[in-house]
């Protein structure tokens, strides 16, 4: 057994089903002991950077170690901008980076690099193994800190040691680590509690850290009459079948949530870090739960903090507290929210015109026809703003994007990991443009292992997110335009089913067409560019004025001036 035999094992044992990769010389032993197992699988990418995405969404969606390759410099240099993403989106990922031979490390050899150096940032293990017995020891201590760090973990493998003999050990199974139950201190769990009942207008602001307490915020909600405020990344959990839902807040979200959460005598943050801290609060009376005590206070002032997993602490807390009679700050919320609501569907239902198709009525349209337990890829920008609005939550679906490192072409890599995750669900990747460009060779990878993807293009001719934004700080927008090549054509040279759609009323046509194909599908939707993140009965140039004037506030410190006029637009709006 070589050492690249033996690490092929450990990867079986361990649970990996597939490994992503571009072959290349120091990879090549390791490229042969894959080729002989019957467990994993290479799956052949087009840039290295989609090996880490994809690896990164099957060890989301499924919770077991993914593993990604990249081949000596050029291929570790590709890997970086995926295994940041994945390791801001705390996935279990091992990323072997290959290395040139060991004797000629630290002489600037071709195609070197120094992994210690280039992966520190992005990891939660990084080491080079330069002997057999490293490379057994090493990779076992990688997986491990992986799975229990939910994080990256780079194991630096020089091409000639992995064709040595390998060191003579058996190989156990290595399991996914189950983090032990954490809960915070009996004494802070009493204070809230205390807090609690003495307080009348109460806001829940749930993250993603919520995904299995769903029962337990239900029961804290009803108890307490607190409305629920969702972060974008927690909203497919934390909103479904949630009747004091009142939405998601900042500027992907809607009024009633923003309001919510600045009007509360009391905000009680659980599992979510939040980075918006403009959005947030200085002087509410705030308490925060977290199973990563680093995230605890670090985006706005936090009265009490409680370093626990947010459903054990829950069950912890409810037979504490009391039952509040009074529901005035919910129900306002609450109507609030359904008035937003109607104002969303209006908008959806303008379909818009030719080669100018409203993106809002788009998504509608896809999130209808597509299954319940469908998982959605999300491209970084407008795209994100159309999810979050007129995607329907169900805790049986399942939404992953860049939403934490916020990297544009990372919808159709994470939808390859997906497709192969979980071949019994349907996977949506929405696409802007801009971000399909940025990932077309996939197209080739998707062919190549006919991945049942369907691919939804919002074609709007320009970056979107961008445009909005230079034109809220006053400036000229400017190399934002995007001359695009006919996606269908190049969907179809890659052997995968397209549709191009100009005009609103064959939408529903086209999606349904995309849904019922068995096999890829790529949708090019020519849509508005102009499509506005506020309703579109503000006046754009007014509402360009008061975004920019916010800005300049902003800058200058003037954040609770601030805070104030957003309160007063919102409610107008």
């Amino acid at each position: 057994m070589k050492v690249a035999d033996q690490f092929v094992k450990m990867l079986e044992e361990a649970g990996v089903k597939h490994f992503y990769a571009i072959t290349g010389d120091s990879l090549n032993h390791v490229n042969h002991a894959i080729k002989k197992s019957e467990k994993l699988k290479w799956i052949h990418v087009r840039h290295e950077e989609t090996g880490a995405y994809a690896a990164s969404a099957e060890a989301q969606l499924t919770g077991r170690l993914a593993c990604c390759a990249g081949s000596s410099g050029p291929g570790h240099v590709h890997l970086i901008n995926g295994l940041y993403d994945a390791n801001r989106s705390y996935a279990p990922v091992l990323a072997l980076a290959s290395t040139e031979v060991s004797a000629m490390a630290g002489t600037s050899f071709f195609q070197e690099t120094e992994p210690l150096k280039l992966f520190e940032d992005c990891s939660v293990y990084n080491e080079i193994a330069n002997t057999p017995e490293q490379a057994f020891r090493m990779m076992r201590s990688a997986m491990l800190a992986a799975s229990g760090k939910n994080g990256v973990a780079v194991v630096g493998l020089p091409g000639d040691v992995s064709s040595q003999d390998a060191f003579p050990t058996e190989i156990l199974p290595i399991q996914r680590i189950d983090n032990e139950t954490v809960i915070p201190a009996q004494p802070d769990i009493d204070l809230l509690a205390k807090k609690l009942n003495g307080s009348k207008k109460i806001t829940l602001f749930c993250g993603a850290g919520c995904q299995d307490a769903g029962d337990e915020l239900l029961q804290l909600s009803s108890l307490l009459q607190a409305p629920i405020v969702s972060s974008f990344k927690g909203k497919m959990q934390v909103m479904d079948g949630q009747p004091n839902i009142v939405g998601i807040t900042a500027l992907l979200g809607v009024p009633s949530a923003n309001n919510a959460v600045f009007e509360a005598d009391v905000l009680l943050m659980l599992g979510t870090d939040f980075p918006y801290s403009w959005f947030l609060p200085e002087k509410t009376w705030t308490a925060q739960i977290d199973i990563r005590p680093e995230n605890i206070g670090r985006r706005t002032n936090v009265h009490l903090s409680l370093h626990g997993d947010v459903k054990q602490t829950l069950s912890l807390l409810l037979p504490k507290l009391e039952k509040k009679a009074n529901n005035e700050f919910l129900t306002q919320k609450v109507n609030q929210y359904q008035t937003v609501l109607k104002h969303l569907a209006r908008q959806a239902s303008n379909q818009g015109k030719e080669y100018y198709i409203s993106p809002e009525y788009v998504t509608t349209v896809i999130d209808r026809q597509a299954d319940k337990n469908a998982v959605f890829t999300i491209d970084t920008g407008m795209n994100c703003v159309w999810a979050a609005r007129y995607l329907t939550s169900f805790r049986t679906r399942s939404m992953i994007g860049s939403f934490n490192h916020g990297s544009m072409g990372n919808a159709l890599p994470h939808a390859i990991g997906a497709a192969l995750a979980c071949p019994d669900r349907q996977v949506v990747c929405l696409c802007g443009d801009g971000g399909l460009s940025m990932a077309l060779g996939e197209l080739s990878t998707v062919m190549q292992y006919q991945l049942p993807i369907k691919i939804f293009v919002y074609n709007n001719r320009s970056l979107g997110m961008v445009k909005l934004e230079m034109e809220a700080e006053g400036l000229p927008d400017w190399q934002v335009d995007m001359q695009n090549p006919d996606f269908q054509k190049v969907a179809e040279a890659n052997n995968v089913h397209a549709i191009t759609v100009t005009h609103p009323e064959y939408v529903a046509d086209a999606v349904a067409e995309a849904f019922a194909y068995n096999g890829p599908v790529l949708v090019n939707l020519h849509t508005d560019a102009n499509a506005l993140i506020l309703p579109a009965r503000t006046e754009v140039k007014q509402m360009m004025g008061f975004i920019h004037s916010m800005y300049r506030k902003l800058l200058d410190g003037n954040f609770e001036e601030v805070k104030s006029q957003i309160g007063n637009v919102m409610v107008d709006i």
